[in-house]
């Protein structure tokens, strides 16, 4: 399908000149970005006339927890900090099953498509009893009805209450399964090709449920099949105080021991190196995504963007688990970092644009793409618009480039575009039926939290 973009008022490229565009026109043919340029002769089954809006690559979140989505503002686990809060969440996670995975995918997915995100990795680590490709069937399928790009992984777990771990003994699994089911998922689920709609990392999910061998072997099984890591890492001083009791090393220093850095590897959260660990970091070019609300919620502390920027360290953002965050929405954790960071560290902070890079084509380097994370000729046709006749940015349009961390959105971006394809149209999902989602959802969770 050919789709034309007709005179966009501005385009916020992010590309690697930081090209603004003003009153031009984007064809999208193939899934790709054909032509930018102004008063293009082109034919499109569809033109969209887009002289009042503004447009900006697709975001790119680069680690959540969908499934958490389905155990939001739960009295309990509110005011609890990062252990606590696991230990209590899991005896509801055990309760997971293909169609509550599904659902919350299509739900998380959904929220994320309308705040603009286009390409969003998923951490999910939780296989209650033998379940595994079933699962990561559930959550493809979910991605693929709404049209979203997606980069699951086959998170693990195998340290349980019993082996000192936080997990109980139903949502771990032996490192023979997992080894297994990762090599299976890989083969099944994994699209290296340009474009790709579907991606699969390997990801343990922290030092303190996956044990070092879990780790290792990991790492030599993802290599050998050409995908990339994933895990938590010093989100919490408990997390530190674990591995440091437990192995007498860092944290990083301990993944280094089990060869789990290096370029194709990225760490969730990232809160509580020190100037030897940025340094490791900026050597090996490990990535790392920042999840400020989660960070906040949780009471973990602040990342130390500005000095991961300064050494070139790559850097991304990231929703993280819902529950852990209470929403699914990537602008919002733009515009949380940015004013989270400015004040942490005050005129050193990174600028409002600097945030939507990081959302953009800091998470296209972070999942090892280049094909998403600007808008270019040649790269993926994702992108969203904004109506910058919307009153929630009456006075902020007249910069772009800073609206969205500086200003935000208080609703839906107007259109979201995916490989050519518009995905979220006036704000509401093109593909699914948001009312009757809704309504599935809600008798799903009534059931798996056993409430009425």
């Amino acid at each position: 399908m050919a789709l034309l973009l007709r005179n966009v008022r501005c385009i916020v490229s992010c590309d690697k000149h930081d090209n603004v565009y003003e009153k031009v026109d984007i064809f999208c043919k193939d899934g790709r970005i054909a032509a930018i340029g102004k008063d293009l002769d082109v034919a499109a089954e569809r033109v969209i006339n887009c002289t009042e809006y503004l447009c900006y690559p697709g975001l790119v979140n680069t680690h959540h927890h969908f499934y958490q989505i389905f155990s939001r503002n739960l009295p309990k686990a509110q005011g609890l900090k990062l252990f606590d809060w696991l230990t209590y969440l899991y005896d509801i996670w055990k309760n997971l099953d293909p169609e509550a995975i599904n659902l919350s995918s299509k739900c998380a997915l959904a929220l994320l498509m309308k705040s603009g995100c286009t390409t969003a990795f998923d951490h999910h680590y939780v296989f209650p009893g033998e379940s595994s490709l079933d699962l990561l069937d559930a959550q493809f399928a979910a991605a693929e009805e709404l049209g979203a790009r997606m980069v699951a992984s086959r998170g693990s777990m195998n340290l349980s209450k019993k082996d000192g771990g936080l997990p109980p003994d139903s949502v771990v699994q032996t490192t023979e399964k997992i080894l297994s089911d990762s090599q299976a998922a890989v083969e099944k689920f994994h699209d290296p090709s340009f474009g790709s709609m579907r991606q699969l990392a390997l990801a343990p999910c922290s030092p303190f449920s996956a044990s070092h061998e879990l780790y290792r072997e990991t790492a030599k099984l993802a290599r050998s099949l050409g995908v990339r890591l994933h895990t938590h890492l010093c989100e919490t001083k408990d997390e530190e105080y674990y591995t440091t009791t437990a192995f007498k090393m860092r944290p990083l220093e301990y993944m280094q021991s089990l060869d789990f850095v290096g370029e194709d590897v990225w760490f969730a959260h990232g809160i509580w190196f020190n100037d030897d660990e940025l340094n490791v970091l900026r050597d090996t070019g490990a990535a790392i995504t920042h999840c400020p609300a989660s960070n906040m919620k949780l009471a973990s502390g602040a990342a130390r963007i500005p000095d991961m920027l300064e050494l070139g360290i790559p850097v991304s953002l990231g929703v993280d688990g819902s529950a852990s965050n209470d929403g699914s929405n990537l602008l919002e954790e733009m515009r949380l970092g940015y004013l989270l960071s400015r004040v942490t560290y005050g005129n050193r902070a990174p600028d409002a644009y600097e945030w939507l890079k990081m959302a953009t084509l800091g998470g296209a380097r972070t999942l090892g793409r280049d094909d998403i994370g600007s808008v270019e000729v040649g790269k993926c046709a994702d992108l969203f618009l904004v109506d910058k006749r919307r009153l929630d940015i009456v006075g902020a349009a007249y910069s772009p480039k800073t609206m969205l961390a500086a200003v935000g959105l208080s609703g839906s971006v107007d259109y979201t575009i995916i490989g050519g394809e518009v995905t979220v149209e006036d704000g509401h999902l093109k593909k699914a039926d948001e009312q009757e989602l809704f309504e599935k959802s809600h008798l799903k969770i009534k059931e798996y939290l056993g409430v009425e």
